[in-house]
């Protein structure tokens, strides 16, 4: 009788097992768990019904390197394979796994889930790749997210890829993505961004796209676009005079506009200028009432001249103030736009931003005077007159105003 109940018991210890084994998860299930420790290369992982299963680290970094779990922390993950010695289920996220031999490629193709290869050069139409010791091959459409024009950049790389392809033999014919990956890690990122995009929110960028109308930033997935009368406090010619394809970049977030295109499902408008401390902000202290200032001349009006001083803060000179004792028609009857000038600050209107210039003679020396230069030291006005004549030699022909206004006159009385 006793061998009977031992019998018994050992078959529903038998059908106990069966049960388990029909119940593991598979190459290819998500699983849910909880990390019971973390060793040097992995960290192992408590499944439920007295199964445990590892993962490489590599699924736990971020993008500088650092752990982001702890011992005790909820994961979930895909089944990528299955340990040939210990049986122990093999986890793992966005992150691809090393292969070894084809059927864990097949299990790999068959499950969706990334694997490692290394570029090792380029064929037509594409690139070659090793995988687990065999050749496959990335379609040019396949390298990137986006047209790579010299894929032999690409060459020597270690990347994640998704076997698209897999066909068994004496030789495997695997055909990989690299831009799957991508795009999925592109995914990932881009609800991240979108959960934080709101008018004037600050994120950080990377310029993807110049155009003459503005420059177009990668948020992490989501894109961008900064008009060009957005990208500084000053005029702007072209998004080139400030940035560069690959430069990292911060913004503010303008407005969001939804769209109904699947692939752009917003437009969002950047700024750079917003982030810009604005010179009007202390122009009082800094451009008082007879500072002599050097400026470019931005543009011409009938009634003035501009005078940019600095990125954002430009002055007018009133036509009256360019002459030197007589009528100016048009202020291009004495300068000429990206002249650089000598000026006096005549006036200052922070909250209008508004600063008043004057470029007549009688005010800079006025300026000079009130700053020492006319005292028993100053230069005589031959000694002056030798210093403005280096200065015109060392701007390319560009003098002072008052050279010009007093060729002009003397170009008058010689008439």
């Amino acid at each position: 009788m006793t061998d009977d109940n031992d019998f018994e018991a050992l078959l529903k210890e038998l059908e106990k097992t069966e049960q388990a084994l029909a119940a593991r998860p598979k190459v290819g299930d998500r699983v849910q768990g909880t990390i019971i420790e973390i060793g040097e290369e992995h960290a192992f992982v408590d499944i439920g019904s007295k199964a445990e299963a590892t993962l490489e680290l590599s699924n736990l970094r971020d993008a500088e390197g650092q752990l982001n779990k702890a011992v005790g922390d909820p994961i979930e993950a895909a089944v990528t394979g299955i340990d040939p010695d210990t049986g122990t289920l093999v986890l793992g996220s966005r992150h691809a796994r090393h292969a070894h031999g084809a059927d864990q490629l097949q299990a790999a193709f068959q499950a969706g889930t990334p694997v490692e290869g290394q570029i090792t050069g380029t064929t037509k139409g594409g690139l070659e790749v090793q995988i687990a010791g065999q050749r496959a091959f990335c379609p040019a459409s396949q390298a990137d997210l986006r047209f790579i024009e010299d894929l032999s950049t690409l060459v020597g790389e270690r990347a994640s890829f998704r076997i698209t392809k897999f066909e068994g033999g004496r030789r495997l014919n695997l055909v990989v993505s690299r831009r799957a990956i991508l795009e999925e890690a592109q995914a990932e990122r881009a609800a991240e961004v979108r959960a934080k995009l709101e008018p004037g929110a600050v994120l950080a960028g990377t310029v993807v796209g110049l155009q003459e109308f503005g420059a177009f930033v990668d948020l992490g997935g989501v894109e961008g676009m900064i008009h060009i009368s957005e990208l500084a406090l000053g005029r702007v010619r072209h998004p080139e005079e400030v940035l560069s394809i690959g430069q990292e970049i911060e913004v503010a977030v303008l407005r969001i506009e939804q769209t109904n295109n699947p692939k752009r499902p917003e437009r969002i408008a950047l700024s750079m200028r917003a982030l810009a401390k604005s010179p009007w902000s202390d122009a009082a202290q800094r451009y008082r009432p007879g500072t002599q200032v050097r400026g470019r001349i931005e543009r011409l009006e009938p009634f003035g001249a501009f005078v940019e001083l600095e990125p954002g803060l430009t002055g007018l000179v009133h036509v009256s103030e360019l002459g030197a004792g007589r009528r100016v028609e048009h202020p291009k009857d004495v300068v000429q736009v990206d002249q650089q000038v000598d000026a006096v600050v005549v006036q200052v209107d922070s909250e209008r931003r508004r600063i008043g210039l004057s470029l007549a003679p009688e005010r800079l020396q006025e300026a000079e005077a009130s700053t020492g230069q006319s005292d028993a030291s100053a230069p005589s006005d031959e000694r002056r007159q030798r210093a403005r004549d280096k200065t015109k030699d060392e701007d390319a022909g560009v003098g002072t105003l008052g050279e010009l206004l007093k060729a002009q006159l003397g170009q008058g009385d010689a008439r």
